[in-house]
């Protein structure tokens, strides 16, 4: 019941970050597309830019894959903007476990193979936005070259227990290679979204944690981050290399760095107030409520699309103006 965190915003050392402005953002997008790929947190990102966009044209579905949303388009006619979420949680080669046909809730993940459910969209985007970490807390297997690694939260004996800050760096690698490697892609502009923190307190999702604060901690209150800035560090240790071969293939990558900021904001998560239909009397202490601290992602968006506003994204390919028509007419 508490609305205190709609007032609270988050503010930078030594520089201003401005409101999220709609339209400053459609000029700079208009004409172009853009794909948040990776897990649910990728999705409420989307969302978060859809409900800002909407104070400025109101977007349209134009396409749903399935229930779940594991593919969603949405369409701007009046700029001709259009946006994707693409579901890939590992962004990686990931095929769920099973035990006597029921499924574990475990992956086997595979460093060295690709995801090409998202590949295949990327000749149709001028900018990606890849996000995913969450999925990697679980017990997962971990593989490549035709070799198994080791595992991840298993209690399998004699058998190599892997941090998933190693296996998290490992799928960025190859997420960020792919991207350089892509023959058909035109000039895109690549922003790795850093790892946003769960905040359960006294517990985990499935053993009671909740996320009852209702006001911001102060800097001096935040822990010196823990686990969640070595989960950002894995990530940014790719986007260095990545950055250096793109300017090669006339490719851009820059960070969204949000870990710091939402270590400052467990009061703006759902908790019990979400609709947790299938899991009642759970806490979701993950996601952010709209509106709320996800805009502020949006925000530091619209600003790195201003300092990358220069790079001459070309005019769609053959192939990728195809790939576009095909989705939207779906």
């Amino acid at each position: 019941m508490d609305r205190d965190f709609l007032q609270w915003r988050w503010k930078p050392d030594q520089c201003d970050l401005p409101v999220f402005n709609p339209r400053s953002f459609l000029n700079i997008v208009k004409g172009k597309t853009m794909g948040f790929i990776g897990d649910s947190l990728a999705r409420n990102h989307m969302n978060s830019l859809l409900c800002l966009l909407s104070e400025e044209e109101t977007p349209h579905e134009v396409y749903r894959e399935d229930e779940e949303g594991k593919t969603i388009i949405w369409h701007l006619p009046r700029n001709n903007f259009t946006i994707m979420v693409l579901w890939s949680p590992f962004l990686v080669s990931a095929s769920e476990m099973a035990v006597n046909g029921t499924e574990t809730g475990g992956f086997h993940l595979h460093l060295d193979k690709i995801d090409e459910s998202w590949v295949q969209k990327l000749p149709a985007l001028d900018y990606a936005i890849l996000s995913a970490t969450n999925w990697f807390f679980r017990p997962n297997y971990v593989y490549e070259g035709g070799h198994f690694l080791g595992c991840i939260y298993c209690s399998d004996p004699n058998v190599t227990h892997l941090g998933p800050d190693i296996v998290i760096q490992g799928a960025f690698r190859l997420a960020l290679k792919s991207i350089n490697d892509c023959n058909s892609c035109s000039r895109i502009v690549t922003l790795l979204r850093t790892f946003s923190p769960s905040q359960f307190e006294n517990g985990t999702w499935n053993t009671g944690g909740t996320c009852k604060r209702t006001r911001p901690f102060a800097p001096e209150e935040i822990y010196n981050g823990g686990l969640d800035l070595v989960y950002r560090n894995a990530q940014l240790a790719e986007i260095d290399n990545a950055r250096k071969l793109g300017e090669e293939k006339g490719r851009a990558f820059d960070v969204i760095d949000v870990t710091e900021a939402m270590l400052m904001r467990p009061d703006g998560h759902p908790g019990l107030h979400w609709d947790n239909r299938w899991n009642k009397g759970l806490s979701d202490c993950l996601h952010w409520c709209l509106p709320g601290p996800v805009d502020t992602w949006n925000e530091f968006l619209l600003e790195l699309l201003q300092r990358h506003s220069s790079f001459p994204l070309s005019s769609r390919s053959h192939a990728a103006a195809e790939i576009k028509k095909l989705l939207l007419q779906q």
